[in-house]
């Protein structure tokens, strides 16, 4: 076991990517590259946290913002849930008078994880937890041989008691990031550098040919088609937007007037199809978008939650990339 770890720091050591939250040991900076990077990539998210970073340098102005200043900032990323609970998390740590320094306090932080916990609790205060993300599950499943499906609660247990034996004390943070960085740079999920890898000798996957095998998960899930209809409302100089409630994708965001599993609203005006069929992927949706104009002679009756803006204000507004997409390329 120890001979992993200390492979792990050495090639870390000589290999690790230089990232700007880690110049430094600031709870707040580490936490919001944490939950930016959940489902971006390192260079769309490290424009991201340079951003909110120069906009908002400390946890207390997070905490003062708005929620819609924060989505508006957020615009892009997608996964709003992370921006919003991002905020609130921003007011616990304020009303607290101070970061939380212990891995279970962290843990409390609206919309932190064990993973996001452990991260915070290593890097930013030495404490000795060992982190399991994708590329550790990926790591581990391979060099140990590991078949267990790591989506289930036996394989999280499995592969996080092997992280904590693993863990050199004294040593987390180094290794944690060690991991992460090795997983995503030489035992990648497609193609891995075994060529380059210091723990070839002793990889199990690697013996047994399971490379492409590893690691294990159990069935996917059941992605569903939505349609949405997208009507940007034009009258006078001003368009018509509504915020998104709970309960669905997009929650606190704004949008056009949105028909879905209906017929097309009665206007009084000019009504044009400007893109048809728009594909937009996420996690668990496939959204097919259809995308109108109506240049309007008067306002039509909405529903409550609409309201009217000027349409040079619209950037102020948290859209949907989707819409944001449609009202840039198709307006």
């Amino acid at each position: 076991m120890g001979n992993f770890a200390n492979a792990i720091l050495k090639w870390y050591a000589l290999n690790g990517r230089q990232l700007p939250w880690r110049e430094t040991k600031d709870p707040y900076a580490i936490w919001l590259s944490e939950v930016i990077l959940q489902q971006t990539r390192i260079q769309q998210g490290t424009d991201y946290w340079m951003r909110f970073m120069l906009r908002w340098p400390n946890v207390e102005m997070l905490a003062d913002a708005t929620e819609d200043e924060v989505l508006r900032e957020w615009q892009g990323l997608g996964y709003y849930s992370r921006a919003r609970n991002l905020h609130k998390a921003a007011q616990q740590i304020k009303a607290l008078g101070h970061f939380p320094i212990t891995l279970e306090s962290i843990r409390q932080l609206k919309g932190v994880g064990d993973y996001t916990a452990a991260a915070i609790a290593s890097i930013a205060f030495g404490l000795d937890a060992a982190v399991v993300d994708g590329n550790v599950y990926r790591v581990l499943a391979r060099h140990f041989g590991i078949d267990t499906p790591i989506n289930t609660t036996e394989g999280k247990k499995t592969f996080k008691a092997l992280a904590d034996s693993l863990l050199p004390k004294g040593r987390a943070a180094a290794f944690n990031q060690g991991m992460m960085d090795f997983g995503a740079m030489v035992c990648t999920p497609q193609s891995p550098r075994c060529g380059e890898c210091p723990l070839a000798e002793s990889c199990e996957a690697l013996r047994a040919g399971t490379i492409a095998q590893l690691p294990v998960k159990q069935k996917k899930l059941v992605v569903k088609t939505r349609h949405l209809i997208y009507i940007y409302l034009r009258h006078n100089g001003q368009t018509a937007i509504r915020r998104r409630g709970a309960g669905d994708i997009w929650q606190g965001l704004w949008e056009p007037l949105l028909v879905e599993n209906g017929p097309l609203p009665q206007l009084d005006g000019e009504l044009t199809l400007r893109r048809q069929g728009v594909r937009h992927v996420l996690t668990h949706r496939v959204l097919m978008a259809d995308f109108y104009v109506a240049n309007l002679n008067s306002r039509p009756t909405l529903p409550d939650d609409y309201i009217w803006i000027d349409e040079k204000e619209l950037d102020r507004y948290a859209l949907p990339r989707l819409v944001e997409l449609l009202v840039q390329n198709y307006l």
